[in-house]
């Protein structure tokens, strides 16, 4: 007689078909972010889940607050299974991806199945475990009926913008707290802790002036190119810094963007960039972002006629393991092994996610999902995003079987 995880599996085998069906739907309806107009996505979700049963609660955030962090429409989806008295474990994914960008030999939306993989923008972070969470739950409930605890299905469209609108939102106003909680995976591993990060943009201003009379202006390019050495001369030293967390190397500062200017033939007055500089573990977020405000606005005060404005876009701190994660992580890698055939180690990434919101409330989380071996393996954030359909597979077996034991 097979044993309840088998049972599991069998179901998932059964109904693999119709699931890599539900993630193509989802890959159909762009949500690049930004411009993060994400509510369209939202709906057409919650239509494909009242198709399988599941009722969706749906919290759309109110515009001014959605504007003010630079997106156009959040809304918030919530599937609560209660079986009975217990630990509530809530499975969180995100449906917010940066837009294709230039080099895709696939269509970014059209969820093309090649060669065993599924092609699309957001089929390996983090719309693969919409369907990967979805289909585990759904397992459980045909296969092993519990009647104890709860599973809720979190489904969020601002991670890229830090969370701030999604998990931060719901958790402020006490609509969502869970006792344990399972975030979008984008690897094997299970992750314990992830880096910070610190995103700013920086405005160069000068005076400008016509080419031809150069003297008559302040060069806020060349003024915004010697800011910019000093900072990338910071990646040396950081170097020398090492996190002890497992799978986190070391600091690091990364200029994303530039722009300014306004003729080849004027001399530009103005110049801004954004830097993303990632944050271990270790470090004190407020210490970094004084120290880089001070590194630059020094460098700006040695050269005449020069100032700058610097304005903090995101803070997101490092994701720090809570004592309370270890029936997670016990359960992950117990069946991360037998699905897989080989150890599941836990450790931290240079990443960072939403998921420290829920560690910032006190809930014990790990990042755990339908990921590839590896980030680069799966294009995630270049072209040709891919998902291996064998891992969505093997990943749903994986959360399915964890869900049996927390819940038991």
């Amino acid at each position: 007689m097979s044993t309840p995880y088998e049972q599991l599996d069998t179901w998932i085998d059964a109904h693999f078909d119709e699931q890599v069906k539900f993630l193509q739907e989802l890959i159909r309806v762009p949500t690049d972010t930004p411009p993060g107009n994400n509510a369209p996505h939202a709906q057409r979700t919650a239509e494909l889940l009242h198709g399988m049963g599941l009722e969706a609660e749906q919290y759309a955030v109110p515009e001014s607050e959605v504007h003010a962090i630079g997106m156009q429409s959040v809304t918030n989806l919530l599937v609560r299974r209660a079986y009975g008295p217990g630990k509530t474990v809530l499975l969180n994914a995100h449906g917010d991806v940066v837009p294709p960008g230039e080099g895709w030999t696939k269509n970014p939306y059209g969820g093309e199945i090649e060669d065993g993989k599924l092609y699309g923008r957001a089929a390996a972070v983090s719309k693969c475990d919409f369907s990967s969470y979805t289909f585990a739950v759904r397992a459980l409930e045909a296969v092993a009926k519990p009647s104890s605890g709860s599973v809720e299905l979190l489904f969020t469209y601002d991670e890229e913008f830090g969370g701030e609108v999604g998990p931060g939102w719901l958790l402020k106003k006490k609509i969502i707290k869970p006792d344990l909680m399972i975030a979008a995976g984008f690897s094997y591993q299970v992750i314990t802790a992830h880096n910070g990060c610190l995103q700013m943009e920086v405005t160069v201003h000068g005076k400008m002036a016509h080419a031809a009379i150069p003297d008559s202006g302040v060069d806020a390019l060349q003024a915004a190119v010697k800011i910019l050495n000093v900072l990338y001369a910071q990646n040396t030293l950081y170097q020398q810094i090492t996190s002890q967390v497992e799978g986190i190397n070391h600091p690091y500062l990364n200029v994303g963007m530039i722009e300014g200017g306004t003729n080849t033939n004027v001399v530009p007055g103005r110049v801004s960039f954004k830097l993303d500089r990632r944050m271990i573990p270790e470090e004190n977020p407020v210490h970094v972002e004084a120290t880089l405000r001070q590194l630059i606005t020094d460098t700006a005060a040695q050269q005449p006629g020069v100032s700058v404005d610097i304005k903090r876009l995101l803070l997101a701190n490092a994701m720090r393991p809570l004592p309370g994660n270890q029936p997670l992580v016990d359960a992950l890698q117990k069946h991360g092994q037998a699905v897989f055939g080989e150890p599941i180690p836990a450790l931290g990434t240079p990443l960072y996610t939403d998921v420290r919101l829920f560690c910032e409330a006190g809930i014990p989380g790990v990042i755990y999902g339908a990921g590839p071996r590896t980030v680069l393996e799966s294009h995630a954030k270049r072209a040709d995003e891919r998902l291996d359909l064998e891992d969505l597979r093997r990943a749903t077996k994986v959360v399915a079987r964890s869900l049996l034991d927390l819940l038991a």
